[in-house]
């Protein structure tokens, strides 16, 4: 486990250039290496009534999305350890580890915590126009608005550069994710509206096509009520959107919402309109098995459409 954590962390420390820890390695630190009687379990005496113990012991206040992460963290764990020692470990730890993990009642929660965030186009735009209105330099405005716009994950968008604006075909390259395993590098095209890219426009014009898209201003305290600018860079973690994401959804008039509630309302709108699944999945840099597992209900919905414009009347006109 330390092995896998110090991987992890020297991974994520040469992605962001910087010396860093990695949130997977965080949450088994907390949660597994935290938890001595199930840590001090030794490798090949681990059995699947010790991984369902382990998950009785999670706090039940956690939201499923939360759980599912941290249950999927110690899995990429232990299959790494699998690999390294499979001649010392039992030939069915593999199996063990699929079945002492398995989080049934998760999906369900999970379609539900979809549900509860998905927002209407006018919310959308509520919240792109909140954006932009809360910070007079915009840089808030044009991060949600992309996020909006492409449905890509924030750790996508804060790795595009200037060059991944490409006005003259109305689209944004967005680098392909980083999760899973033997992930493919790369971009997805993605196609966007005449208004994403004249407000994109703004930040590309007289820069060096290497330099990050989306910067953000850096402020210090310089009194007790006071800030001022200190340095600009580019935005580097999902926590730097908490603070304006909640004044912009109190501006806009919607609770509950969490960022990535414009990803999860962009795969419904490209369902709604009929896009093939796989389409969307690609879009989306994501799985047509995720999609028919969290968006199933609009799946249906948005079938149920299609067939209904291939109605024809079968009776002829009296």
């Amino acid at each position: 486990m330390l092995a896998y954590n110090a991987q992890q962390d020297a991974r994520e420390s040469a992605r962001e250039g910087r010396e860093t820890r990695s949130a997977t390695a965080g949450k088994l630190r907390r949660h597994v290496l935290g938890n001595p009687p199930f840590a001090d379990i030794s490798l090949d005496q681990l059995t699947d009534e010790d991984l369902s113990a382990w998950l009785a012991t999670l706090d039940p206040r956690l939201k499923a999305t939360t759980r599912q992460r941290i249950v999927n963290a110690l899995k990429a764990a232990l299959n790494a350890a699998y690999r390294a020692h499979r001649k010392r470990l039992p030939r069915d730890f593999a199996e063990t580890v699929r079945v002492g993990l398995k989080l049934e009642p998760g999906d369900d929660e999970i379609r539900d915590v979809v549900e509860s965030q998905i927002l209407t186009d006018d919310q959308v735009r509520g919240l792109v126009a909140a954006a932009f209105a809360i910070d007079p330099d915009h840089d808030f405005g044009r991060l949600v608005l992309c996020l909006a716009a492409t449905g890509a994950r924030f750790s996508q968008l804060k790795r595009m550069k200037v060059r991944d604006v490409q006005p003259s075909l109305d689209r944004l390259m967005v680098p392909r994710s980083r999760k899973g395993r033997n992930k493919r590098g790369g971009y997805t095209p993605i196609r966007v509206g005449a208004d994403v890219i004249a407000a994109m426009m703004v930040v590309v014009e007289g820069r060096s096509p290497d330099e990050p898209l989306f910067c953000r201003w850096r402020r210090v305290q310089v009194s007790r009520t006071e800030w001022r600018r200190d340095s600009r860079g580019p935005w580097k973690t999902p926590s730097e959107m908490l603070r304006p994401w909640a004044t912009a959804c109190r501006r806009a008039g919607i609770t509950g919402h969490t960022p990535y509630a414009l990803r999860h309302s962009s795969i419904v709108r490209g369902i709604r309109e009929g896009l093939p699944i796989r389409l969307v999945a690609a879009i989306h840099d994501t799985s047509v098995a995720m999609i028919e597992a969290h968006y199933g209900r609009w799946i249906a919905d948005g079938l149920e459409e299609l067939a209904a414009r291939a109605i024809v009347p079968m009776m002829r006109a009296a």
